[in-house]
Parts: structure tokens; sequence; C-alpha cells
């Protein structure tokens, strides 16, 4: 399914030429955690980058001569603060062929300067909320959740409070995205969810 998308939409003219680094790619995974499946993600991104890239080649599909020198892949790791970045690193695949950094903060604000990730993914990562609805904390509310800080067999309120919560997150990190992301550029997202009702 990444492969297809990537070869069917992304535009290797477009996209680099809005970049200010013409042969290099910026691709960030939002709620990394410790890998491995952080790395299987990323691999299997930038290997459907490189086919695209050598299939615009080949078929000369108007790729610039400033594009036929080899694509650099960097590759940007975002946990919160509290993720262990050292675990992470230390488990980087010794074959890769992508330069790593890791980025900790809220992937629920701006991480990054405007149009510099040519790629976005996140996979499994987008259910976790900034913070407990505060309604479902409060005693007085009707929202209010017994302590608990989940919705499992909960009451119309408290599904509606996390619901709430959660759009207004998902706000948050879509209008963050859409400022760092290139002209042209693709986002992955693989977000669990369970049916309510």
């Amino acid at each position: 399914m990444i492969r297809e998308a990537i070869i069917r939409h992304f535009d290797m003219n477009k996209t680099l030429s809005s970049a200010s680094f013409s042969n290099q790619i910026f691709l960030a995974d939002f709620g990394c955690s410790t890998g491995p499946n952080t790395f299987l993600a990323v691999q299997s991104i930038l290997e459907a980058v490189q086919l695209k890239y050598q299939l615009e080649k080949r078929h000369n599909l108007d790729l610039s001569d400033d594009h036929q020198i080899p694509i650099i892949f960097q590759v940007f790791f975002n946990d919160h603060f509290s993720n262990d970045f050292n675990t992470l690193f230390k488990s980087l695949p010794p074959t890769r062929r992508y330069l790593a950094a890791g980025v900790p903060g809220s992937f629920h604000r701006r991480l990054f300067p405007n149009s510099s990730l040519h790629f976005i993914c996140s996979s499994c990562a987008l259910h976790w909320l900034s913070k407990v609805p505060s309604e479902v904390m409060d005693r007085t509310s009707p929202a209010w959740n017994k302590g608990k800080n989940h919705y499992t067999n909960a009451g119309e309120q408290v599904v509606k409070a996390y619901s709430d919560q959660y759009a207004e997150d998902m706000m948050s990190f879509f209008r963050a995205r859409a400022e760092e992301l290139v002209v042209g550029g693709l986002m992955m997202l693989l977000i669990p969810a369970v049916r309510i009702r």
C-alpha cells in the first residue's frame, strides 16, 4: 500500500524542486517509540521512494539533471521527551542508508520549519491524547469517570469528552503537519481504533 501510494502520488520533480536541498529527502516518524516498527516503516518508505526515483530516471519522466545525483535520506525520529532515544539509536539498523536524528517533543504541536518534510509517517501513535480530558477527572462534571483515565464501558458524556479531546488533538496534529510538509509531500498514518457500540 505504501509503495503504490508513493509510486502513484509522489512527484519527484515538484517535491525536490520545492526543497532547498534538491537531492535530499526528509522524513519524520511521529511517535516512533524505541523501534523496531519504526525502522520497518521507514525502510518501506525509503525503498518505495528509491524505486520511484529509479522508474522516473529510467523512463525520463522529466526528471531534471539536478536530480541525477544520488538521493540522501534524512530521517527524524520523534517521540515524547521521556522516550528512550538511547535505545532507539542503539537499535538503528547497521546497514541503514539514511542519516538519523531524534526530535523530542509532542507531535500535537509544530516541531519542524515550514515546508521542510517530504514524508510524514506515524504508526500506532496518534491514538494517544495530549491529555486526559479535564471533565472526566472533575467530580462535579456529568462526564466524571470515577478516577479512571479510559472510556471502556463508560457513559456517553465520558465518551464525548474523549472524542472531543481526540478531535482537538487531531486538528492540532494536522495543522502542524500542514505547515511542515512540502508541496507534493505525502503523509502515511496508521491509527488503531475500536468500534464504539
